[in-house]
This record gives C-alpha cells, sequence and structure tokens, in this order.
C-alpha cells in the first residue's frame, strides 16, 4: 500500500459528491430504492477457502450481468435467512453480495435455531455466543477471512472487477467491516457499520486506529443506547477518520437500540429490538453510500 498520504486524501470534489449524495438518502428511503426496478436474483450456496479451512456462505447475485460485489458481515447469530434477505434485497438493487458464515471454524451455519427467545442478560445464553464471537476475533482471523471473501467475490463472473467492493456489518460486524477495508483497502471503496459493538477500545489493535490503512468512504451507524454506553466512541471515530483524511460519517440514531437493523433480533426485556423506520432510513444511506462510492 502506498505511503504517500496524498494517496489517501480525496480531493475537495470527491469529498463535496460524497457528503451531496449522502444527504439525499432521505429521498431514497422515501422511494423506496435507488433502482428503477428490482433485479431478478440468483442464491447460491457456496464454498470459500480459507487459510484455515472452507467456509460455508451465501453468494446472492442477479440473473444476468456483472456488479459491484458486496461483502455482509453478520451479528453474533452468524448467517440465517434474515441475512440472506438483506443480500437479496442488495442483489435485487444491483449488487453480487456474499455472506459467509462467520463462524466456519466451529460449525456449519445455522449456528442457531430459533432465536426468538435469546436473552443478552441470561449468562447461559451469552456463554453460547463466547467461542463463536472468539473464532473470529482471534488475532489475525479477521484479516485472513476479509482478504479470502474479498477475493472470492473478484473470482466470481457476476462480479465487475472494475468496481470496487462494498463490505457492511451488523453489531459484532461493524468492525469486522472496518479490519476489511484496512486488509484490502486498494479493492474496498465503502463501508458501512451498523450498530457496531467495539469500534472503540483502549487497546493497541483497537478498529478505530486502523483509519489511516482505509481509503473507503465509511459510515457508521450507532445505536442510542450503545451512544449512552460510550459518549466518546462516535467523537474518537470523527477524529481518527479526520486525521486520516477518510471521508466518513457518524450518526447516532437517538430512538433506536443496538441491533435495530435485524428483523429477526429477539426482543430484550419485552421491548422490541428491529425499528423498521430505523432500520429503512439507515438501508437508505447504505444505498447512497454505495452509489457513491462503488464507481
Amino acid at each position: 500500500m502506498p505511503n504517500d498520504e496524498d494517496d489517501r486524501k480525496p480531493n475537495d470534489q470527491s469529498r463535496r459528491d460524497f457528503v451531496g449524495l449522502t444527504a439525499t438518502a432521505g429521498l431514497v428511503a422515501a422511494t423506496g430504492s435507488a433502482s428503477a426496478a428490482p433485479l431478478k436474483v440468483v442464491e447460491e450456496n457456496v464454498e470459500v477457502k480459507t487459510p484455515d479451512g472452507v467456509c460455508d456462505a451465501a453468494f446472492i447475485h442477479p440473473a444476468t450481468g456483472t456488479h459491484p460485489g458486496v461483502l455482509i458481515w453478520p451479528d453474533a447469530f452468524g448467517l440465517r435467512p434474515a441475512f440472506r434477505d438483506m443480500a437479496k434485497r442488495l442483489a435485487a438493487d444491483g449488487y453480487s453480495v456474499l455472506v459467509p458464515n462467520p463462524f466456519y471454524r466451529v460449525a456449519k451455519a445455522p449456528v442457531f435455531g430459533d432465536i426468538s427467545t435469546f436473552n443478552f442478560q441470561n449468562p447461559a445464553d451469552r456463554a453460547k455466543l463466547t467461542p463463536l464471537m472468539s473464532s473470529v476475533s482471534a488475532p489475525g482471523n479477521a484479516e485472513k477471512d476479509a482478504a479470502a471473501y474479498i477475493a472470492f467475490l473478484d473470482a466470481q463472473k457476476p462480479v465487475n472487477r472494475a468496481k470496487k467492493a462494498g463490505t457492511q456489518g451488523y453489531c459484532m460486524g461493524g468492525p469486522l467491516v472496518v479490519r476489511t477495508a484496512a486488509t484490502v483497502p486498494d479493492r474496498v471503496g465503502a463501508g458501512a457499520s451498523f450498530h457496531g459493538g467495539g469500534l472503540v477500545t483502549d487497546k493497541p489493535d483497537s478498529p478505530h486506529l486502523l483509519a489511516p490503512k482505509i481509503k473507503a468512504h465509511m459510515y457508521f451507524a450507532i445505536a442510542s443506547n450503545d451512544d449512552k454506553q460510550q459518549p466518546d466512541a462516535k467523537e474518537k471515530l470523527k477524529e481518527a477518520f479526520a486525521a486520516a483524511h477518510v471521508p466518513a460519517e457518524i450518526e447516532v440514531y437517538p430512538d433506536a437500540l443496538h441491533g435495530w437493523c435485524v428483523p429477526d433480533m429477539p426482543p430484550q426485556n419485552g421491548n422490541p429490538i428491529y425499528k423498521k423506520d430505523d432500520a429503512e432510513r439507515a438501508w437508505a444511506k447504505l444505498l447512497v453510500l454505495y452509489k457513491a462510492a462503488l464507481a
């Protein structure tokens, strides 16, 4: 990767274009889609070779043509119908989408059955997540996986390699988006984190410290309760990406709780987590980001 800072710094026109395009997200949300008509899509179950084994995954893409590749990092419940549906929706807008089973080192997907009664306040339930998440968070694993997933996308006929790739992640997938953008900076043109956890830590490997390695346009959608628990995280994100001259928008959703973008997220303390209006607004921001940056 070039060391010259000027290679990373976007010119003023590109920054203005990015800001202007993201400002139109409300219009996109009102129309329901960034494209005139949804495309017919094809869903495939695939296997992706990685340095540590074989990852089972879903590859969903338009039936014809070549399109920008997108990597979706699921939340802690992994690859399941909710994320396949998300990929189908994105593919219908003109993207070739890979959703891996991030826990392939431990088990094949789906790693959970019915998650509707899962309680994050229950230590026994939380314990089920520990070995799964640890298999991804172990040093170097996310980076190896990210490189393998992007390489897989680039080898597929429905993927247009002339276009930059995008990546989006949810909950634990948020920091994995940052690590992906830093691992393959010349391929990833846009990254979006939705209610990402652990984006800013006090450790030397904190994801926000990777900003100088990133060339992508970034979007961070933060849940209200996450912001309350770590109110300085948004400022540290802003500072890190500004110092690295990386275009980044950081936005707190004041009425949304952690997990609000995923339709099958189980209620917690009797309260629903999925919030459709804010989830649609976040999706609209994602589409605008991709239209702006995956060129």
